[in-house]
């Protein structure tokens, strides 16, 4: 359990603008209301935002969640890995990244994918009389949301198995999360009726009919620029242009697009999925990442307050975090005091003074 503080002289960021200076109470792992008895901390005029939320990440030992904690990124949504007893021996730590996890992807036989340690085999389903078992079997080992990986290079579902997946993961109360990297994989994700789009294309740059479809279905987009911009920079396959995914992202945001920040944050060759495979040149840190992330959607034509959202109210609101993402009283404790004004420069997200975790403070750095 944390401690009781009151943080005093604090500008709050209430999801739309920056409040006046004023108090917030941390009464054990919850925002409280009452002072009395607390020890007592000057904000000294700084900006008091809600933890931060990463919404692509994968995870992989205690020390991923230490690394996400100290720079300000409070709750991470896991994006793939396994066995399932890794996610669950993350959950619930105290004093450090709250989770939620996808568990074992959705994956093509013969694909790249499929050659992941641990998950390819997992995830392996090759029709769509298969999707309903999948599905059922991610909900039974407790995964959050479920994840498909369209277009892998060397194989991809059909069709009429994602369509199930899609399908299966609704009748499941499950949000379904593509791994779309490609403009094709995007069709084809959007045509299977998808909840969310994660990655953005490096070979074309989606559309406004491809915008147009999203929008009209309520769906979601988490680019992970950072990772696009480290495959582009890296060269991992011929034809990658960061540009599309930039256009990607401005398209989509223009249309209305509910835009999340995730980074794709993984340590190449060592998190049990095999990401260094296709990533490995594009390694993307954990917990900094974000901060870079938010930088590279505001170059996408993201106003700040919307990439502050992106990283806060939005992924709360589509993942059903309903105790975080805002600084309010009854909610998680989850905060982050930093230097600067984030509204007129996104960087100033990046000097962060002091992290709680539910109440208990991390040592950023």
């Amino acid at each position: 359990m944390g401690s009781k503080v009151v943080l005093t002289n604090v500008r709050v960021f209430d999801g739309r603008q920056l409040q006046p200076p004023g108090t917030v109470v941390i009464d054990g792992p919850r925002i409280g209301t009452d002072p009395a008895g607390a020890e007592v901390v000057d904000g000294g005029g700084g900006v008091l935002l809600p933890g931060l939320i990463d919404a692509h990440v994968h995870l992989k030992d205690r020390d991923t969640l230490g690394r996400l904690a100290r720079a300000g990124v409070t709750t991470a949504l896991d994006m793939a890995c396994g066995p399932p007893e890794l996610a669950d021996s993350l959950r619930g730590v105290a004093g450090l990244t709250d989770i939620r996890s996808a568990g074992t992807p959705a994956i093509a036989p013969g694909s790249l994918h499929a050659r992941f340690p641990v998950i390819g085999a997992r995830g392996a389903i090759s029709g769509a009389d298969q999707a309903a078992g999948f599905v059922a079997a991610r909900v039974a080992e407790g995964s959050d949301y479920i994840k498909i990986v369209v277009g892998s290079p060397g194989a991809d579902h059909d069709q009429a198995t994602l369509d199930a997946l899609t399908a299966a993961a609704r009748e499941q109360g499950r949000l379904s999360v593509a791994h779309a990297a490609s403009y094709q994989a995007v069709e084809k994700a959007q045509r299977a009726r998808v909840s969310v789009l994660t990655h953005v294309p490096l070979d074309r740059a989606l559309d406004e009919a491809a915008a147009a479809s999203a929008r009209a279905d309520d769906r979601i987009l988490i680019p992970t620029l950072v990772m696009m911009e480290g495959l582009a920079r890296a060269a991992v396959r011929p034809g990658m242009d960061y540009g599309a995914a930039r256009a990607s992202v401005t398209v989509m945001y223009r249309a209305g697009v509910p835009i999340l920040a995730g980074t794709d944050a993984h340590d190449a060759g060592t998190d049990g999925t095999g990401a260094d495979d296709i990533a490995g040149p594009a390694a993307v840190p954990y917990g900094s990442s974000l901060h870079h992330e938010l930088e590279l959607l505001v170059d996408a034509g993201l106003t700040t307050v919307d990439a502050l959202r992106a990283a806060t109210t939005r992924p709360a609101r589509y993942f059903g975090l309903a105790d975080r993402g805002v600084v309010e009283p009854g909610g998680r404790a989850d905060l982050v005091l930093i230097d600067g004004d984030p509204l007129h420069d996104i960087k100033a997200t990046q000097a962060i003074r002091r992290v709680w975790c539910a109440g208990i403070e991390v040592i950023p750095g």
